[in-house]
C-alpha cells in the first residue's frame, strides 16, 4: 500500500436495510476489506435522523421495500435529502420498469443483493467516481429527455443542487470536490443546455428534471 493510500479517509457508507443480516453481512464485508466506514440503519426515518446527525455520507445503500416506505418516490426524497451526493437502490430483485424510474429520479445505480462482496466494493467506487453502475443485463435508459441526456451523470448532480438554489461552495461541499470542479461542470452543462448563466439552467432544469 502507498503512502496515498493509507492516510486516504475511508468511504462513509449508510446501509439502509430493514433486514438485520443483510446489513451485517454487507457492513462486515466491506469493512473487513478496507476502506470504508460503514453505519446501517433499519429505516427510511432512521436513514433521515442519520443524515441530520452524521451526514452527509458519500455513498448511500438504500433498500427498495422497506417498511416506511410505500413508493420509490418516498425513497427518492432520500436522494434530495442527501445533496447531490449518490444514493444507489440496493435490492434483491426488481424490475427494470423501476430500476429505470429510479435513474431518472436520481438514483446513482441498482446494486443486486446477489453481488459479490469484492465485486461490491468494486461498484461502489465506480460510483462515487461520478459513475452510474448497473449490473450486467440492465442497459442504462435513455430516458431524459434532450438537452438533458447529453450530461453526465456527474453534471446532472450539479444540476440539480442549482435547481435547488445551491450556490458553487455549497455543492462543494456536498459532493466532496472542489469549487473549480463545480465551476467546471456548471460551464458546461450550461453549454451543453445553451443557457445563459446558472440561474437560465435552474429554470431549463425545473422544467425538464424528474420532481
Amino acid at each position: 500500500m502507498t503512502e496515498p493510500e493509507a492516510l486516504a479517509a475511508p468511504v462513509r457508507l449508510l446501509i439502509v436495510d430493514d433486514h438485520d443480516l443483510v446489513r451485517d453481512l454487507v457492513a462486515a464485508h466491506l469493512t473487513a476489506q478496507g476502506g470504508f466506514s460503514v453505519e446501517t440503519v433499519p429505516t427510511l426515518a432512521a436513514a433521515r435522523s442519520a443524515l441530520a446527525e452524521n451526514g452527509p455520507f458519500d455513498l448511500i445503500l438504500l433498500d427498495f421495500a422497506l417498511p416506511d416506505s410505500r413508493s420509490l418516490a418516498e425513497s427518492a426524497d432520500l436522494v434530495r435529502a442527501h445533496g447531490g451526493r449518490p444514493v444507489v437502490l440496493f435490492s434483491g430483485m426488481v424490475r427494470r420498469e423501476t430500476v429505470n424510474d429510479a435513474l431518472a429520479k436520481g438514483f446513482a445505480g441498482y446494486i443486486p443483493k446477489s453481488t459479490a462482496a469484492r465485486e461490491l466494493a468494486a461498484a461502489l467506487r465506480q460510483i462515487l467516481d461520478g459513475k452510474v453502475w448497473l449490473p450486467p443485463g440492465f442497459d442504462r435508459p435513455t430516458r431524459l429527455p434532450p438537452p438533458l441526456d447529453s450530461l453526465t451523470p456527474r453534471e446532472l448532480q450539479v444540476l440539480g443542487c442549482i435547481r435547488a438554489g445551491a450556490m458553487n461552495k455549497e455543492i462543494a461541499g456536498r459532493m466532496a470536490i472542489s469549487e473549480v470542479t463545480v465551476k467546471m461542470h456548471v460551464r458546461s452543462i450550461c453549454t451543453k443546455l445553451r443557457a445563459r448563466n446558472r440561474t437560465h439552467a435552474a429554470i431549463i432544469a425545473a422544467e425538464l428534471l424528474p420532481s
